[in-house]
């Protein structure tokens, strides 16, 4: 018989610009801008990417925009201005916090792009563990996370992973529509990469406001094989493309080890 260890590693990462691949219709006669600013408050350091659409046989996946204004204020009238470090990413140097609305705007050639997020207060885990699942003859693992969901207000998790060090992708996200204020268990797992014997997991779990909810969940949904796939639905006005989320967050990482019985 045998039982599964999992040995919790220390959580201080250094947060690498916040770039995670999108998939979007692109239309070589109507160039669109694209705009991510997934910011939180694992770090001080923050990035926003401004790009524009190109045609699908461009050599290049994105045009990057370097001559944006961006900024983003909080509802106490603070602002922070980013700065372009090049290749279309934009930095600034704050620590976001919970019970905040953060508003972006982005100013290039002529026009403005505006966006609004709530960052929630964070919902702790109570524990976390491993699951394995036989499926056929694949044995495959993922991460879960138990806790008690808040009772009476709306909640939205959004969940990425990284397996052996690679690059943070997203996973999952997750709504409380059916189960507010119940114990709840998220199943979390890397759709690119198995999670196998030996492996260091680690798992981001970001609280979420609905909008943000609504268009990572329409990504899952999408489907890039389709002829003419959807964008989803983005939370900037004037027709950008992409999306701007302010979150708390929490990283867990993990070692995964079988022992045998009795040693």
């Amino acid at each position: 018989m045998r039982f599964l260890y999992i040995y919790s590693l220390l959580t201080l990462f250094v947060l690498s610009s916040c770039e995670e691949l999108i998939q979007v219709n692109l239309n070589e006669a109507n160039p669109k801008y694209v705009i991510e600013g997934d910011l939180n408050d694992l770090s001080s350091e923050q990035f926003i990417r401004v790009s524009q659409t190109v045609a699908f046989d461009a050599p290049v996946r994105s045009k990057p925009i370097d001559n944006a204004t961006v900024t983003v204020s909080d509802d106490k009238g603070k602002v922070y201005t980013f700065n372009s470090v090049g290749n279309g990413l934009y930095k600034s140097s704050f620590q976001p916090k919970a019970k905040t609305r953060y508003n972006l705007k982005v100013s290039v050639e002529g026009e403005v792009f505006e966006s609004s997020s709530y960052m929630n207060s964070y919902v702790d885990v109570d524990s976390l563990g491993i699951m394995e699942d036989v499926i056929f003859s694949d044995t495959v693992y993922s991460v879960t996370l138990k806790f008690e969901d808040p009772r009476n207000t709306p909640n939205y998790y959004k969940y990425n992973i990284s397996v052996n060090g690679k690059d943070f992708e997203f996973s999952r996200v997750f709504s409380d529509k059916f189960n507010d204020g119940l114990y709840v268990t998220h199943q979390v797992s890397d759709s690119k990469s198995e999670i196998l014997l030996g492996d260091t997991v680690v798992v981001e779990r970001q609280i979420i406001d609905k909008p943000v909810f609504n268009y990572w969940n329409e990504v899952l949904s999408i489907n890039p094989g389709s002829a003419a796939p959807a964008n989803p639905t983005s939370n900037i006005t004037n027709g950008a493309l992409g999306y701007f989320s302010v979150s708390s967050a929490k990283r867990y990482g993990f070692r995964i080890k079988f022992k045998e019985e009795g040693n």
